[in-house]
């Protein structure tokens, strides 16, 4: 079997892509930072380490001897109140984790490095492409493109292939970010929710097509070198996801607006261009965001 190692395997994302690829035939082997409360099925193998301990990630990297990474973990709230911890996590943890498989006598044939659509910032509208100058906007963003930058060390000697993510939504995601938070409030029939604004547009995609992307990524060999947005190809409002999920359930909530969650001067419609991956890979398995609202609710 594929040997292939998934850090952040106990994440939303990480759960999610060893289902998947252990259905696909590959022997997952899971990297945690502690043993989570719900087992991992699916995952050949758990491991505990802390990424950014070299010693620590260099054991389960020459135990395992990888054929495929996906590197998923780190903290991906944007909003964390770590910032510490969130470069500790982000920067020093991914680049132990490269200086480790860099080490190998047989390097991995792909490895999948998880950024984000937060590097191209806040203040640009339209349709986002890979060859935009990086503007992150906060620390997260900025931890991103500094593992980016990392990467970029390491490309001489690891088949790297850079992903950027727009947003993407799905069942156990956290309810501190928006769409499940949405969910939440209509499942519990709750009467009012705050948000930011609602007339804002963005990229949303289902967990599910992101990590079938993942996957399709590790066995090509076009994509080795290259950085890649993942993401629908268009935009959404706020408003309109408050629509649907209205129609979905039936129930009529209103919708406070709090000032403390505007920000400031944000771009109206934001959404990214597949085209260079879809090059790469073929054609996107895209699940319309209605469905994908549809299943959340049925959880």
């Amino acid at each position: 079997m594929t040997r292939t190692l998934v850090t952040g395997a106990a994440g939303f994302t990480g759960r999610y892509l060893t289902s998947l690829l252990a259905g696909q035939g590959h022997a997952v082997h899971g990297v945690v930072h502690f043993i989570p409360d719900e087992p991992i099925a699916d995952a050949a193998a758990v491991h505990v380490a802390d990424l950014a301990d070299h010693k620590a990630i260099s054991r389960v990297v020459d135990e395992v001897r990888p054929q495929h990474v996906v590197h998923l973990a780190g903290i991906a709230f944007v909003g964390h109140d770590d910032i510490e911890e969130m470069y500790r996590a982000n920067v020093v943890g991914t680049r132990q984790l490269l200086e480790a498989l860099a080490l190998l006598e047989g390097p991995p044939k792909s490895v999948v490095i998880a950024s984000s659509a937060n590097v191209y910032g806040n203040a640009r509208e339209g349709v986002l492409e890979e060859n935009l100058p990086l503007a992150p906007a906060n620390d997260y963003g900025v931890s991103k493109v500094a593992a980016e930058y990392l990467s970029q060390i390491y490309v001489a000697r690891l088949p790297l292939i850079v992903v950027r993510p727009f947003n993407y939504t799905g069942r156990g995601q956290s309810d501190s970010f928006l769409i499940p938070k949405i969910v939440d409030h209509a499942r519990q029939r709750a009467p009012i929710i705050e948000l930011g604004n609602v007339d804002v547009a963005r990229d949303f995609s289902d967990v599910r097509a992101v990590v079938e992307t993942y996957a399709r990524l590790l066995d090509a060999p076009g994509a080795i070198g290259g950085t890649f947005n993942i993401c629908s190809g268009r935009a959404v409002s706020i408003a309109d996801i408050l629509d649907l999920v209205r129609d979905l359930t039936g129930h009529q909530f209103e919708v406070r607006v709090n000032p403390a969650l505007v920000r400031c001067d944000e771009v109206r419609t934001l959404s990214g261009c597949a085209a260079k991956l879809e090059g790469v890979i073929g054609k996107l398995g895209h699940i319309p965001l209605q469905e994908t609202l549809r299943w959340m609710l049925e959880d």
